[in-house]
């Protein structure tokens, strides 16, 4: 019997699917000719499958939406971007361009503050201004002054139904804290693989989704892809959701926001209803490309 789902889950060869229809979990084999074909099914696949033995087999993995490679995972709707305050310091230069490669995988980002206590009153507040910016720019933005707060936690699992989510951000920003918070379960996930490294062994993470607040939520911390290499300078202005906001009143369609006149973006930049440190971002960033072009 044909059905659809999910893979949740892959184990050795093995495919955990999440039916649609049922909800049930069905443990499957991909057919032979998946390998020959070139197929690789990884989580997040919508696949078709045949249930009908004891073990149900992947008949056709459906098209992806968009697709990691680290972790592997497919059909992701958005990522949590944690962002610590100190330990590692603020950088709104490594903030935006974790953004800019979301947004260019087709992935909508959501900023996550953490490690707010350990700020002073003055400083906690100047960072705040700073991260209204990026509300204003239209990014959901979680900065309670206590990180972990439950106000906060249920906030971000309000934005978790019928999504898939990762998470994602600078080395100790604290993301597996975080995911421990959403979910204690999700704990043995993290020891188990800081163990796994300290014997030495090199050991590919399974990546794995699971069911939280009616949505499924990846239990890794973060992915990893920092380069800005895939991204033409004819994209990155549209990677900016306040220069895609704005630009349609630009004088010259496909403006750049540089030096071209009748520039709208340059105008609300002026005005301050763009933030000066993003357009100095969306600069370095459109250098980086040029000299990345130069040099391939």
């Amino acid at each position: 019997m044909e059905s659809k789902g999910r893979i949740i889950k892959s184990i050795s060869g093995f495919y955990d699917v999440l039916d649609e229809k049922s909800h049930e979990l069905v443990r499957t084999r991909a057919r032979g000719n998946f390998r020959k074909r070139g197929i690789k099914p990884i989580v997040g696949d919508f696949a078709e499958y045949d249930a009908s033995g004891d073990l149900g087999y992947l008949l056709e993995i459906l098209p992806r939406e968009n697709s990691l490679v680290r972790p592997p995972i497919a059909n992701v709707d958005q990522a949590i971007v944690v962002t610590s305050a100190v330990e590692p310091k603020f950088s709104s230069n490594l903030l935006d361009k974790i953004l800019v490669n979301i947004e260019h995988n087709g992935i909508k980002p959501l900023i996550y503050l953490t490690k707010t206590d350990l700020l002073s009153d003055d400083s906690y507040r100047e960072l705040k201004n700073t991260l209204s910016g990026y509300n204003e720019a239209g990014y959901v933005v979680f900065d309670e002054v206590d990180s972990y707060s439950t106000s906060q936690i249920d906030r971000l699992e309000s934005h978790f139904a019928d999504k898939v989510t990762v998470f994602t951000g600078q080395s100790g920003a604290g993301k597996s804290t975080l995911l421990n918070h959403i979910n204690p379960d999700l704990k043995l996930a993290t020891a188990a693989i800081s163990q796994t490294l300290n014997r030495g062994k090199h050991t590919t993470r399974q990546v794995s989704l699971f069911e939280i607040a009616d949505g499924l939520v990846a239990d890794t911390p973060g992915f990893s892809s920092l380069e800005l290499i895939d991204i033409d300078k004819e994209e990155l202005p549209t990677l900016f959701p306040e220069f895609v906001k704005y630009s349609p009143e630009c004088q010259f369609r496909g403006c750049h926001h540089v030096n071209e006149p009748g520039c709208k973006v340059k105008e609300m930049l002026a005005s301050g209803k763009i933030m000066q440190s993003r357009y100095d971002n969306y600069l370095y960033f459109l250098n980086e490309i040029n000299s990345y072009k130069k040099r391939y």
